[in-house]
């Protein structure tokens, strides 16, 4: 059971509606209201929690036909963070510091990140995002939102750049706002083409300002932005955060 780290958030989605096979006396299947389902977003602070993320990065990955890196060491440039539900794993992300002048994308782009660390761009690199088939949109809305707490208001970053597979472009640009930054190359780490986004945090910023906590609402906003957290919510998503990061740099 995942349960050992604090929850940083959580929050409900609704869940399917399930069936049950007809009784005596009941021909028809009753369909039961659909169950509230409750999900956790938690900081992976232990070595197993790391290896239990890269279980499922490395099968969501292989589903696709990617190869990816071994699984994650303590490393104080990368945090990581999960998401479960009745203590099973179903998405997770880490989330790559600008610590030493270097980030993975460095690798095959940089020459495009070295201007924006010159101009005093401050950067870091969302990686192995894997979310299982089947979840809610906000369980991806919330990883995406807790990391820009972290690196934007704690710590802060000014910009995440990420390297993508072509196909996944189109979705970056439209459901988070990233741009184009570097066109495409070859990336020997997934064994891959891959292009070069970049997404300043203060433009992350506005669009949870302005559609955060919506997704109940018309669908009026197509982008992932309705399903993050409200506004109101961050300044405790925030202070639980910075506790649970204090004492991990403390350990």
């Amino acid at each position: 059971m995942l349960v050992d780290e604090t929850p940083i958030a959580t929050f409900e989605t609704a869940a399917a509606a399930r069936r049950r096979e007809p009784s005596a006396g009941d021909p028809q299947r009753a369909t039961h209201p659909p169950r509230p389902q409750l999900f956790n977003v938690r900081l992976a602070t232990s070595s197993g929690r790391r290896d239990d993320a890269g279980v499922l990065l490395r099968r969501m990955y292989a589903w696709r036909g990617y190869a990816v890196e071994p699984g994650e060491t303590r490393d104080r440039r990368r945090v990581t963070f999960y998401a479960e539900t009745a203590g099973e794993l179903v998405g997770t992300m880490s989330l790559c510091l600008d610590l030493d002048g270097r980030l993975p994308a460095d690798e095959n782009f940089g020459d495009r990140l070295a201007p924006l660390r010159c101009a005093g761009r401050r950067l870091c690199e969302p990686s192995r995002l894997a979310i299982d088939k089947g979840m809610s949109k906000r369980v991806f809305a919330a990883l995406i939102h807790i990391s820009y707490l972290y690196a934007h208001k704690l710590h802060g970053y000014t910009d995440y750049v990420i390297e993508v597979n072509p196909r996944h472009v189109a979705f970056y640009q439209r459901m988070l706002g990233f741009a184009d930054f570097g066109g495409e190359r070859a990336c020997s780490r997934v064994g891959a083409p891959a292009v070069l986004l970049r997404l300043p945090l203060s433009r992350m910023g506005a669009g949870i300002r302005e559609w955060g906590g919506r997704f109940a609402e018309p669908d009026t906003e197509r982008s992932f932005y309705p399903y993050f957290f409200p506004v109101r919510e961050e300044a405790d998503i925030t202070a639980r955060l910075a506790a649970l990061c204090d004492g991990e740099e403390r350990a």
